[in-house]
């Protein structure tokens, strides 16, 4: 077959506007709505990993419509009724189904891949430091399975030429999609059908941790799956007869089969943690993970001289480095926690935002009464635990209260909870203002009691 039946072939399908159409509804769910996407150190545009993750995520809806397009375009010879003719000719079937699943395939192949090279510039134009291709399989099954869906509605169409074969297929793979889709409500992304059956699906979880990519069995499993789904579509484009129809969907069932075997039964097996990415990058006793090494020299300045005051002002009690936190939370989950080491965490608006003496506070209030209560997506801790923290800080630094931004709660709640334990607080002499700050510290680090009350000489809980 030569190179002109294909471009005649893409000149008179639809491929070009399901190519068209596949790239405008991405970018226009990326660009034009808000979500998790947006913002915060997972946003789609901040790392190679979530880049990758962020343009699977809408296969939830691009797949169907790959499906239910590639059905249309499957039904070409019979709205034009040439499918006598055309099985009457010497032509291999193998070919005339090749030319028509070729162009259509090769439009939303390039559609789905420009959206990625898209994100890729946007990613090389940011600070994003941590360079790798542990990407790529992410982004080449997210290709295979537009390709693949959109060969198996061909070929359905083929086998069941109704007007209604195209918007049925769309609907139905959009509600198994979505039935089979991965959530984020937990450390790690689970399903409500077994992890094993969910992962037949190509879309991915909501990318909120960057640390976070799919395992190697996943990108296998998957792969072999899409491609058995491609090769039963394109049988069953060739195929003559029910006989043949039955025989095409072994490939379907084979590869099916093969990736149930692979794919993890777990989903700690499927959501794994980038080694790489993960390992500590320092500057003397301040770290940022490999995947953040921008925001090092930021850290690095108001990160030693939190630790600094920290230790004159808790003595041994007082963490000895800072280091990112790693472990995947939970939406509604309590921060992580480690003896002797200040955690923070970017997805923190109280860190992430802060610079110079801001972030010193910030660092130094956290040190002080790290935060026990359950975090949403950009914001932790309760109005206490916010007040608690500025008046610490202020008791170290020397200098009135101040509210803590990137909180949830405004300036003049916190000043108004906050101002009156100060004023106790800085009542006392010296030493018994210490044994406060040391209480409330001891309160925050066990989780077993409320840090502001302890500033007042309340017992915990």
């Amino acid at each position: 077959m030569n190179l002109r039946i294909p471009l005649i072939e893409l000149r008179r399908s639809v491929a070009p506007w399901a190519g068209a159409v596949v790239l405008l509804a991405a970018l226009a769910f990326l660009h034009l709505l808000s979500g998790p996407w947006t913002k915060g150190t997972a946003l789609w545009t901040a790392q190679w990993t979530s880049m990758a993750m962020w343009t699977r995520y809408p296969l939830v809806f691009l797949w169907p419509l790959a499906v239910g397009l590639g059905a249309l375009q499957g039904l070409r010879d019979h709205r034009s009724r040439m499918s006598e003719l055309l099985t009457s000719t010497p032509r291999p079937a193998s070919h005339r189904a090749a030319a028509l699943a070729g162009p259509t395939a090769f439009a939303l192949v390039s559609a789905f891949g420009l959206l990625v090279v898209l994100g890729a510039v946007r990613v090389l134009a940011g600070d994003a430091s941590y360079a790798h291709f542990g990407w790529l399989p992410i982004s080449l099954v997210g290709a295979l399975a537009v390709a693949a869906g959109a060969v198996l509605g061909m070929g359905v169409a083929r086998v069941l030429p109704s007007v209604l074969t195209p918007p049925v297929l769309a609907v139905g793979t959009f509600l198994l999609a979505s039935f089979l889709r991965q959530t984020t409500d937990g450390a790690l992304p689970t399903s409500a059908v077994p992890n094993r059956l969910s992962l037949l699906s190509p879309t991915v979880a909501e990318a909120r941790e960057t640390l976070l990519t799919l395992s190697a069995p996943v990108h296998l499993g998957q792969a072999l799956w899409f491609l058995g789904m491609a090769a039963t579509g394109l049988a069953l484009l060739a195929a003559a007869g029910p006989r043949g129809r039955l025989l095409a969907l072994t490939p379907l069932l084979a590869g099916g089969a093969v990736a149930l075997l692979l794919f993890p039964a777990d989903p700690r097996g499927t959501y794994v943690i980038d080694r790489a990415a993960a390992t500590q990058v320092c500057d003397g006793q301040v770290c940022v993970t490999a995947a953040r090494r921008a925001r090092l020299d930021q850290l690095a300045g108001p990160g030693k001289e939190a630790l600094r005051l920290l230790r004159d002002a808790l003595g041994e009690r007082a963490p000895v480095a800072i280091h990112e936190a790693t472990l995947p939370r939970a939406l509604g989950g309590t921060p992580e926690r480690s003896p002797g080491f200040l955690l923070v965490d970017f997805d923190d608006g109280m860190i992430g935002a802060a610079r110079g003496e801001g972030l010193t506070r910030a660092l130094i209030g956290q040190g002080l009464a790290p935060v026990c209560s359950p975090r949403s997506d950009t914001e932790s801790g309760t109005l206490t635990d916010a007040a608690a923290q500025s008046v610490g800080a202020a008791w170290v630094l020397g200098a009135e209260p101040r509210p803590l931004d990137g909180t949830m709660h405004g300036a003049d709640d916190q000043d108004a909870l906050a101002r009156p334990v100060w004023e106790e607080l800085t009542a006392l002499p010296p030493a018994e203002q210490r044994v406060r700050i040391g209480a409330m510290h001891t309160a925050a680090v066990s989780c077993s009691g409320d840090p502001l009350e302890a500033l007042t000489g309340g017992a915990s809980r």
